[in-house]
């Protein structure tokens, strides 16, 4: 099959969801299919141009390509899912959640505009509408699926896939540090961790490694910890290669994953399958799929207290780390999280 699978993409802003597009068309290729990704240039401000972007996606035509038909259409991301093709299947990796689970929220740039209001409702309402001309959809997770079930009324199955390089995970001697893996955004929330920091009364050491979506937030970031006087117990990394970001989960104490409402979250993964412990959130949606409190990590609440406070058990007690990350080990290859069978669910 001639196969296309199509995306949204930030300029300059590379991440899960990336790896994701380029492991599916992999997962293809190997399959013996035809397949390319189709990635749309994606802005979300000002907030009156979302609408424009959804329209031109639906003028867009890929219904073939040098006179050769395009035999299936895979969608990934608003609004590049809402591309028209007759044969079109959805793998919803998450709506635009501005307009959705994070209408809510404090810092939500779509609820302070004027016509934030509006525009929220236009995307719910078209969302329902072309959703539906899917063949079927799939999302990337019971937390996505729960989502789009409350606010779109669209029942989905999750698919789950297993992280990029797998294979290449592994467990070492434990140094002294837990291991925050993540570009520095507001939602994966380093600035709860630096004040959690704060609060522990063991001397826990963290290592960030992860670019800022925006080039004054790792300054600020950066002056908080000078504040707080935890600076002398944080190391930043920037880019790093595949191979460095696994020796730091082989070598860390554990691994510390604390955003709000995770769509999926490799990095959850990415330690069970370097088996180390995850220290997460109880609203960190995606992690709380895969970690059991107190079994194969901790549980916090989302305040610098409740988090402090599970750092300093998780350093004092590095035999229960090692357990839990065995045990985490052992329920990921429990999972049997295979892109061969995504190939074959989306193509079927």
């Amino acid at each position: 099959m001639r196969i296309l699978i199509t995306t949204t993409q930030v300029p300059f802003c590379y991440g899960g969801a990336e790896l994701l597009a380029e492991s599916l068309k992999n997962a293809f290729l190997e399959e013996g299919h035809d397949a390319e990704i189709v990635a749309i240039p994606f802005r979300w401000y000002p907030p009156e141009e979302i609408l424009d972007h959804l329209l031109a996606c639906r003028m867009l035509n890929i219904k073939e390509s040098n006179g050769v038909p395009i035999d299936l259409v895979v969608g990934l991301k608003f609004p590049a899912y809402h591309i028209k093709h007759p044969n079109k299947v959805l793998w919803i990796l998450h709506q635009h959640r501005s307009a959705f689970d994070l209408w809510d929220k404090d810092d939500n740039y779509l609820a302070a505009s004027p016509d934030g209001d509006k525009i929220k409702h236009g995307i719910r309402h078209l969302e329902m509408k072309l959703l539906l001309e899917a063949k079927r959809i799939h999302t990337l997770s019971s937390n996505v699926s729960r989502r789009l079930e409350k606010y779109s009324k669209i029942s989905a199955p999750p698919l789950c896939p297993p992280p990029p390089h797998a294979g290449s995970f592994y467990c070492d001697k434990a140094e002294d540090y837990i291991y925050y893996p993540s570009r520095l955004d507001a939602l994966k929330r380093h600035e709860l961790v630096i004040r959690a920091l704060a609060c522990t009364k063991k001397p826990v050491k963290i290592y960030f490694s992860g670019r800022p979506i925006k080039p004054d937030f790792l300054n600020n970031l950066k002056n908080l910890a000078e504040n707080l006087k935890v600076s002398n117990r944080i190391t930043w990394f920037d880019w790093i290669s595949d191979e460095e970001k696994q020796r730091k989960y082989a070598r860390s104490r554990a691994v510390l994953f604390t955003p709000l409402d995770e769509d999926y979250g490799y990095v959850t993964l990415e330690a069970m399958l370097s088996s180390k412990a995850v220290v997460t959130c109880s609203d960190s949606g995606g992690p709380l799929e895969f970690i059991n409190h107190e079994v194969n990590g901790l549980i916090a609440e989302p305040n610098p207290e409740s988090l402090g406070k599970r750092l300093d058990e998780l350093w004092s007690d590095p035999g229960f780390a090692i357990k839990a990350g065995q045990l985490g080990n052992e329920k990921y290859h429990s999972l049997n999280l295979s892109w061969k069978h995504i190939v074959q669910t989306l193509i079927k």
